[in-house]
């Protein structure tokens, strides 16, 4: 979005914007910009969850685990979690066939890894396109109302 853009919807001049956006990105809060692709025009028609229980619960096997999950470009997102499962990895594959694969040979066989339990996604509700900008009193259950 151009500086010209952001200024017509929020009522500030394109200059105000761009000092503003540098500000913002200076200080972190604007980390990058990103083009969000169609999955299915990638031809990855498969959105997978997959719950990671570990073999050991110590700081190595963690370790190697979080490693393989960096390396593995078909995981979206990866979470360490409390609970009954270790991690939750979001996966996205072309087909059953490669998400059998994934599971079957790589996941499986590494030696971090002591269960798998996987989960297809039937339907995209939401998706994440960005945090909430938090205005006092606008978030339910909000106690400053």
């Amino acid at each position: 979005m151009t500086n010209n853009e952001l200024g017509e919807r929020i009522a500030l001049s394109p200059s105000q914007c761009s000092r503003r956006r540098t500000r913002l990105e200076a200080e972190g809060y604007i980390r990058s910009y990103r083009a969000y692709l169609d999955q299915q025009k990638l031809g990855l028609d498969m959105l997978v969850v997959i719950s990671v229980t570990l073999a050991t619960h110590n700081r190595d096997n963690a370790r190697r685990f979080s490693q393989l999950i960096n390396g593995l470009p078909e995981v979206l997102e990866a979470y360490a979690l409390t609970g009954e499962m270790d991690y939750h990895l979001k996966v996205a594959t072309r087909g059953l066939a490669d998400l059998s694969k994934f599971v079957n040979d790589v996941l499986l066989p590494h030696e971090s890894v002591q269960h798998v339990k996987t989960s297809i996604v039937l339907d995209t509700l939401k998706t994440f396109e960005g945090f909430p900008v938090h205005m006092p009193g606008s978030w339910h259950g909000d106690s400053t109302r």
